[in-house]
């Protein structure tokens, strides 16, 4: 069974104070109307676990939902639209930014763009300010469903062309997606469980194993 299937909201935060005590997480993020709010509805079988809206920029604070495993899924605040006052875009750069940098409990970043305009200057800017984190980033391609076969294989292909300079930092990867077809769901399934897979084997094993290989270390 799908990670993201039977998901459930936990909180909301607007200050990076609020931020709840959790244990793993992987967040999505992207510009908006790329279609993240859709692909996070699609991916847990909920039609309105995310809010859609036609006015991009409406995912204002910072979501939590419970998964099935334990660990959770986080819905950031889409960037690239600015139809709000200065302040208050000020406000979400802030905890936005704050949260990508300095929350121990993210594990990866799943990052939505349009696979009709992949990339945009903001696009990379985000790569590039996630890359000192040295998580990693995986790339949904949504609204796949838009573009011809061959139109997908040759985005497909540019957009990881255009990835190789940032995978010498992080792993980094890239797939399409279509909330409308529902493709690529179960690769972007994959690559999310294998996250948790590794924190789980590197955090979350048994004290009496990290004992005993401290033990064997020191002799």
């Amino acid at each position: 069974m799908s990670l993201f299937k039977n998901a459930k909201f936990y909180t909301t935060v607007n200050h990076l104070r609020d931020l709840p005590n959790t244990s793993a997480e992987i967040a999505f993020v992207g510009r908006s109307n790329a279609g993240k709010s859709s692909a996070i509805n699609t991916l847990t079988a909920h039609t309105r676990l995310a809010y859609v809206s036609k006015t991009p920029g409406r995912t204002q604070h910072i979501n939590f939902f419970s998964l099935a495993n334990g660990h959770y899924m986080v819905d950031l605040p889409g960037y690239g639209y600015a139809q709000v006052p200065e302040a208050v875009r000020a406000h979400w750069v802030q905890l936005l930014g704050g949260y990508l940098q300095t929350r121990a409990q993210l594990i990866g970043l799943v990052l939505v763009m349009d696979a009709r305009h992949p990339l945009k200057e903001l696009d990379k800017q985000m790569l590039e300010f996630f890359a000192s984190t040295g998580k990693p980033v995986h790339i949904l391609l949504s609204k796949a469903d838009k573009l011809s076969k061959n139109e997908q294989i040759k985005t497909l292909a540019a957009v990881c062309r255009a990835l190789q300079p940032f995978a010498e930092r992080q792993a980094v990867g890239a797939q399409l997606f279509s909330s409308l077809k529902k493709q690529g769901m179960e690769e972007v399934d994959a690559v999310v469980a294998a996250w948790f897979a590794q924190w789980e084997a590197e955090y979350a094993r048994p004290e009496s194993e990290q004992v005993a290989e401290n033990g064997e270390e020191a002799t």
